[in-house]
This record gives structure tokens, sequence and C-alpha cells, in this order.
């Protein structure tokens, strides 16, 4: 079975603040210790913003599976490029959303990472294709498509004269966590990666890890650091940990941190939950396979896949938790340090 590291929920937000007082002292999360000191205000601010266009597509699940580019609608989507503080070629984050767009977790990363040195590349795959939220009606857009959008932006990111193309870290939520995971795959970057480059590791959050692709455990030589809370009715732990004891098995460098008591965007820094979500659309009782190229079938009734299905449900809850949070903050830190510390 693969190794979870569980951070501490009872008390572990005080030890935290106890740890940050103390110049130096560190906080153990698992087997690691983790630098707890909270950045000052100035330091999180970019030395410059830019705006970036990111030429896409937009292509059904069965198109990006088979790689049919010719078929797929373009469009424009936009990156924020966040040059941390500092000179010269910097490490990046690329940070994914979820269903909801951009939101408030992800300008709280892009702080912190900023504060620590490294830049950040926030996606909107969502504003340029006249999205604002999938989370009510996810047939709005293809699972995949985010993750096209993802190997886009490395194309600008491998040009940029303020970036290190060695270090570039990808991070997403939800159905960008579900894009992080996936875009992990050998298979897809085939398909799809005109980079010539590829991600330093992935880091995804809460991700839906409910479908198995063809060749779905033939993943880039790169660390995965799946990152989920344990109360999580959204997308389930049990999905991502089936996934991540199948990848472990097959060779791959992969972790799962998991926070007691977190429900599904734990890490959103404006609100404290769990509240239900009645309109979300939640699979986590589907499961999801693609038979032959291009084809996802529900499992249970061996039909193709649709949104339709009984096993789509709704009310998942959702909310931030303070003490994953302030956990997540240090660990995920120290994961994103440790990966651009060791570039391949």
């Amino acid at each position: 079975m693969l190794l979870q590291h569980r951070a501490a929920r009872r008390g572990g937000l005080r030890a935290l603040l106890a740890a940050a007082f103390c110049s130096g002292l560190a906080l153990a999360t698992g087997s690691a210790m983790a630098q707890t000191a909270e950045p000052s205000e100035r330091a999180t601010y970019p030395s410059r913003v830019e705006l970036h266009a990111i030429p896409s597509l937009t292509l059904s699940d069965s198109q990006f599976l088979r790689g049919e580019a010719d078929a797929g609608k373009p469009v424009t989507v936009a990156g924020e490029f966040r040059v941390a503080q500092g000179d010269g070629k910097l490490p990046v984050a690329v940070l994914m959303h979820g269903s909801g767009g951009v939101g408030p977790n992800v300008e709280m990363w892009a702080r912190l990472l900023n504060a620590n040195g490294i830049s950040t590349f926030a996606i909107d795959g969502f504003t340029g294709r006249g999205i604002v939220s999938t989370s009510a009606n996810q047939a709005q857009l293809g699972r995949l498509n985010l993750i096209v959008d993802i190997y886009h932006s490395l194309e600008i990111l491998a040009k940029h004269p303020r970036v290190d193309p060695k270090r570039i870290v990808l991070i997403g939520f939800s159905r960008g966590g579900q894009a992080a995971f996936y875009a992990s795959l050998e298979r897809f970057h085939q398909l799809w990666n005109r980079s010539g480059i590829d991600f330093a590791g992935y880091i995804p959050f809460y991700a839906d890890c409910s479908t198995r692709y063809i060749d779905d455990t033939k993943v880039v030589k790169r660390p995965i650091r799946l990152v989920h809370g344990e109360a999580d009715d959204y997308n389930p732990l049990r999905t991502c940990a089936a996934q991540a004891d199948r990848l472990k098995a097959a060779g791959a460098d992969i972790t799962l941190t998991t926070y007691p008591g977190a429900h599904h965007g734990f890490d959103t820094p404006i609100m404290d939950g769990p509240v239900v979500s009645a309109a979300s659309q939640t699979v986590r009782n589907c499961r999801i396979e693609e038979r032959e190229p291009g084809a996802l079938i529900n499992a249970e009734t061996n039909a193709p896949f649709s949104y339709q299905d009984a096993c789509v449900q709704k009310g998942p809850n959702v909310g931030g938790d303070p003490a994953g949070r302030a956990a997540a903050r240090v660990a995920v830190l120290d994961m994103v340090k440790a990966i651009i510390a060791s570039p391949p």
C-alpha cells in the first residue's frame, strides 16, 4: 500500500503558529521537516505581472484521446504570469483552476509562492470559452481540455527569458487537479505537448481520479504529489488512493498527502466549511473507463459515459479547513522547493 503522509488536525494549527514564531524551528509533517515562517506582505508581491494570450483548442474528450487536433475549435485562453522578485531565470509554478474558475485559493498560492522566489503562471481556461463555472454542468467542457491549455502554456514558458525551463511545476485544483494528474501521462504528452520540455513535478489538489485511461500507469518520470482532504465527498480520497497505488506499483514516484476532516476546496482562504454545494455535480459514485481509444464507458452500465448517468450526483460538501489549509501551505511549499531543488 502507498504510504500516506497525514497532517495532524487537532493542535496542528497551534503547533504550526508556535513553530513560525520561533525562527529556524520546523514542524514535522509525517517524516519531513517543514519551515513555517510566514512571508512579509512586501515579499508576496511580484516584481512584474504579464498577461499572456494562450492559443488553444476546445475539444470533446474523444477528440482529445484520439489526438484529433484538426477537429478542435480554436480558442484563446489567458494566463497571468507573475514574475517573482529576483534576478535571472526563476522557477515557475503553473496554477490550474477548478470548476469555479480562477478563485481565491489561486491568489493565495500565487502570493505564497512569489514570496519564496517562485514565479507563477495562473491559467484561466474558462473566460475565453465564455464559461463562468462548470460546477453545475460539467458537460460544458470536455474533462481533458484543460490539459491542452496546460501544454500550450508550457510552450510560452519554455521560451520566456525569465523562466528556468527545467524548474516548472504544475499545481492544479479539483477539475484543474484532475488535469494536473492526467497531464503526467506519457501518452498525452506524445499527443499534445509540443513545448519540447516537461514539468519538473506535478501537484494535484483534490483531483477527480475516477477515470481509467488506456496506458494510464505509464507516466513521465517526474514526481507526482497528490494532496487531498480525507472528508472530501466531491472527489473522494479513495479513488485517488487507488490510482496512486496502481502508479506506485508501476514504479512511479508518487505520494499522497492527506488532511483529516478536510473537505473539498479545503485550501480556500475566504470561507470555512463545510457547506453543501447543492447544484454541483459529482462523479464520486461513477467508474469511468476508456476501453478503446476515445471511448469513455460507464463501467456499471457498459454504455458511453454521460453526465446524465445515474451515478452522477449533486450536493457535495465544500469549504475551507483552517488546520488543513495552514498545514498544506507548509507541506506543499516544501514539495515545490524539493522538486525545483533537484530538476531533471
